[in-house]
């Protein structure tokens, strides 16, 4: 066992001496830290979801804005938006059913839509308010299956993501461990988006919570992790990888932060102290913002 743990991590400290080295021969000495106060999450459905997936169960749907309560009052702090909601039992977020409020809120600030899937025509019509479209892309069946219980595929995501690109700017949007805490179809993932247009990455990581069906997983191990972002850089040498801000805290989030910097990200969003200090030792240069990663 001694024996495995030290070969995992030479093979660890290999992959992200690739990926640093990468990152410095594509990219400027810069990092972005995101603190996105200004950007307001805004739900279409309330605290609705018909779907109630084993990783959420609807339960963060209770940290955002409904939207009618968002177009009641003057606008705040913020100058920009992050429009999600509850999913219908195809795995749609009712965007088109709330048109004319979405277009008013389009005229307070850009809008991130986190559409679901989609068709061509919803495609279409979402570009005419979207400054971006986030958009959550799985690798596997079995994933689906398990998470989101919907009756679809790889190939549903795949021609919704293809949809959106057609018209808007899309971020795609990778959990890692998503399926309980276990990494397999993120690396599916990336080699379907290969052979994608894709402008950047922001990549999350599953957060065991409260009241849902996967609360007693347990995170992928930072090192798992870390050894997922090193890949996507490698992968993908020439975009811009974020490292969201959906995430476990405490300790791990310290030890995963670090180990993202190393890995060649490009953003961080909420870094953690250990992060900031990291920098410092890489002689990477910080800029800051406000809003939402993808915008």
């Amino acid at each position: 066992m001694q024996q495995k743990k030290w070969q995992a991590g030479n093979q660890l400290e290999r992959i992200l001496n690739q990926a640093w080295q990468k990152r410095q021969a594509n990219f400027p000495d810069t990092i972005e830290f995101v603190t996105p106060g200004r950007t307001l999450p805004v739900s279409v459905t309330g605290t609705a979801c018909s779907l109630n997936c084993a990783h959420c169960s609807g339960v963060y749907l209770r940290n955002m804005v409904s939207l009618n309560t968002t177009l009641a009052g003057p606008a705040g702090e913020e100058s920009s938006y992050l429009v999600s909601g509850g999913s219908d039992k195809h795995g749609r977020v009712p965007l088109l059913d709330n048109w004319t409020k979405l277009k008013k809120l389009a005229e307070r600030g850009p809008l991130n839509l986190h559409t679901g899937l989609v068709n061509e025509e919803e495609a279409r019509q979402l570009a005419d308010v979207a400054a971006v479209v986030s958009f959550d892309f799985v690798g596997d069946n079995d994933t689906i299956a398990a998470v989101y219980g919907l009756p679809v595929t790889v190939e549903d995501y795949l021609d919704s993501y293809r949809f959106l690109q057609k018209y808007s700017r899309v971020i795609p949007h990778l959990c890692i461990g998503l399926n309980k805490g276990r990494i397999k179809s993120e690396y599916e993932a990336l080699q379907m988006l290969r052979q994608e247009k894709v402008e950047a990455i922001s990549m999350i990581i599953f957060r065991p919570t409260a009241e849902t069906a996967f609360s007693d997983c347990l995170p992928p191990p930072p090192e798992e992790v870390a050894y997922f972002i090193a890949s996507a850089r490698l992968m993908f040498p020439h975009t811009p990888l974020y490292l969201g801000c959906m995430r476990p805290g405490g300790r791990y989030r310290e030890q995963v932060d670090v180990y993202a910097l190393k890995a060649g990200v490009n953003k961080i969003v909420i870094p953690s102290p250990a992060a900031r200090r990291q920098v410092i030792r890489l002689g990477l240069t910080v800029s800051l913002s406000e809003e939402c990663c993808s915008l």
